[in-house]
């Protein structure tokens, strides 16, 4: 009996099918070869003539089924924020569901009640699975100084019928069976540069040289009984050998150009591993897109919100496209938990001000309480490219066009309380820059000089960067331009827009001239030029101050947050120097 034929039986096993043809799709092969197996095992006496199994298979099933699971949680843990301790990445949250729970339910709901979890950093966190679920754990002291193939030699008696699972897995669906009758190494569809294995024709797992892209190793293994005496041997080995000292417990699944064991085959999109804040963020949002939410909002039915798919990791938002009756539509979940962060009423009021203007996005729905909005997708569309000199041209005139509207709304956006209000997210933490102090009261000085200008405030939209405005492919109508995502938007000079675009494209000086030049066709004034400068030096202060509660909470930004803090500094020195000392700064 080969591979194939074992795949038939256990598909045969799951009556997960009414037809060979199905029967051919679950084992990922022909019909022809469907139809060859099938004989095998007739001829095998492993099925009857109606393909139903017979005693011998289902004994054959036993002998072969999980009896016992190895969970792999000793490794250190992750930060969900500055102010949080670290946390095994197995107790981490995903919607409310702690990963090693969501594991070890998944174990239960194939009969695996037999579970046998390896800790040791934070070991007594996991004390309350004993109580919960019947777990027993086995402590791995030297977790600091040793890779997990020290956890797999210290449950090396455990590994007959056994799953190895990695706990830093959120699997979408349940990986485990109730019955198996090979040993297998589970493996994705994707391409990584850091794995060391493909899957060949052969359908086993070739070993491949440094540098070559192979399949995803995604780490869980179940392991028969007589799989597991080879590895038990290899991993006591192993784990005396120095050389070893920081190995994975994969090592012991080597036999020179191949694995022991063949491969599990799963698409990429069903195992997320969580390395990181931004991996669980990015996971927790895609969990929770809330289909109910969207159908009764459509009137539609579950089953007919279609083609999900992301797209737009933003930086307090995430985005994902979907289909309902042959109409593309746009999700947004916001992902930052904090309700006074953006005020989803007054985001409310913004879209209803500008809402079948041809200035926004065409808003179906919004939860002013989470935030969740739905909108139409604007198609064959791209956003503004901030080093196309057509496209921030156009654009420009879009934002006067949008200005010269006047819109009222009843909110102001006021920019130097959102700079202390951002730096009272730090919750009394010192700013990371050394001279901060000495630059927030640069900043705050220019309020003299913004304050003795006259100015005419009305709907400005804050946030208008290049990312936010959707310029129709093949059309030179700025008209039809739209701008989307009216979080922040409130009453205020309408400059202050030009500063915002500048900055997020972190243009230097040059080029912000020449997007006060693209605005102001009929030519700028010295003194509203050196207001859109202040403008920029302020902020520039206020997204810092923004960027450095995401980064205490684990969000990273590269260069963007250097920039906005050097913006400060640099625009107003300009401003400064302009002014020649005049008593208003």
């Amino acid at each position: 009996m080969n591979k194939r034929d074992e795949d038939v039986i256990l598909a045969l096993s799951s009556h997960k099918y009414s037809n060979q043809r199905e029967l051919a799709n679950i084992c990922n092969c022909s019909l022809g070869a469907i139809n060859k197996s099938i004989q095998n095992l007739l001829g095998e006496g492993l099925v009857d003539e109606n393909m139903r199994l017979t005693d011998k298979c289902k004994k054959l099933l036993s002998q072969n089924s999980p009896k016992r699971a190895i969970l792999l949680a000793a490794g250190l843990g992750i930060k969900k924020s500055l102010f949080d301790a670290e946390i095994p990445k197995a107790l981490l949250e995903v919607n409310g569901e702690v990963l090693i729970e969501r594991l070890i339910c998944q174990l239960h709901a194939v009969g695996v009640y037999e579970i046998h979890i390896v800790v040791g950093f934070a070991k007594e966190k996991f004390e309350y699975l004993i109580d919960k679920y019947g777990v027993r754990l086995i402590v791995n002291a030297d977790y600091l100084h040793k890779n997990n193939l020290n956890s797999m030699a210290l449950s090396e008696k455990y590994l007959d019928n056994c799953y190895v699972v990695p706990c830093d897995l959120w699997c979408k669906r349940n990986p485990f069976e109730n019955n198996e009758l090979y040993s297998w190494y589970m493996v994705s569809d994707a391409k990584d540069e850091e794995s060391s294995v493909r899957v060949n024709r052969k359908q086993e797992l070739c070993v491949l040289p440094f540098g070559v892209k192979g399949d995803r190793m995604i780490g869980i293994s179940y392991l028969l009984k007589s799989d597991a005496e080879i590895i038990r041997k290899r991993l006591l080995e192993m784990n005396t050998d120095r050389r070893y000292k920081g190995a994975f417990w994969e090592e012991a699944l080597y036999e020179k150009d191949k694995l022991l064991i063949g491969p599990k085959i799963i698409s990429d999109e069903d195992v997320v591993e969580i390395n990181g804040i931004d991996d669980l963020q990015e996971l927790d949002a895609q969990v929770l897109i809330p289909i109910d939410e969207i159908s009764r909002v459509l009137g539609a039915k579950e089953d007919e919100i279609t083609n999900i798919s992301v797209l737009k990791k933003g930086m307090t938002n995430r985005s994902f496209a979907f289909t309902y009756k042959n109409e593309s539509y746009i999700l947004r979940i916001p992902v930052d938990d904090r309700k006074e962060f953006i005020n989803h009423t007054y985001e409310a009021k913004n879209y209803k001000a500008v809402q079948n203007k041809g200035i926004a996005d065409e808003v179906v729905y919004l939860n002013e309480n989470t935030g969740l909005k739905i909108s139409k997708y604007i198609s064959n569309t791209h956003f503004c490219n901030p080093h196309n000199q057509k496209d921030v041209e156009i654009c420009m005139k879009k934002l006067r066009q949008f200005h010269n509207a006047k819109f009222k709304v009843d909110h102001e956006f006021d920019l130097f309380e959102k700079i202390e209000y951002f730096e009272s997210l730090w919750n009394g933490s010192e700013s990371v820059y050394s001279d901060y102090k000495e630059t927030k009261q640069n900043i705050l000085s220019l309020k003299a000089f913004i304050d003795s200008l006259e100015k005419e405030k009305t709907l400005v939209h804050i946030d208008a960067v290049h990312d936010n405005f959707m310029i129709p492919d093949n059309s030179d109508d700025w008209e039809t331009i739209r701008l989307i995502d009216w979080e922040y938007a409130g009453m205020q000079d309408p400059h202050l827009d030009i500063a915002m675009f500048c900055l997020y494209a972190m243009y230097d000086r040059k080029q912000v001239d020449g997007v006060i030049s693209a605005y102001f066709t009929e030519g700028c004034s010295n003194e509203t030029r050196l207001k859109i400068y202040a403008y920029i030096a302020i902020g520039g202060l206020i997204w810092s101050n923004w960027c450095e509660y995401k980064i205490k909470h684990g969000v990273e930004f590269g260069e963007y947050s250097i920039r906005q803090y050097r913006f400060a500094k640099e625009y107003y020195r300009i401003v400064k120097n302009e002014l020649k000392g005049n008593e208003n700064v």
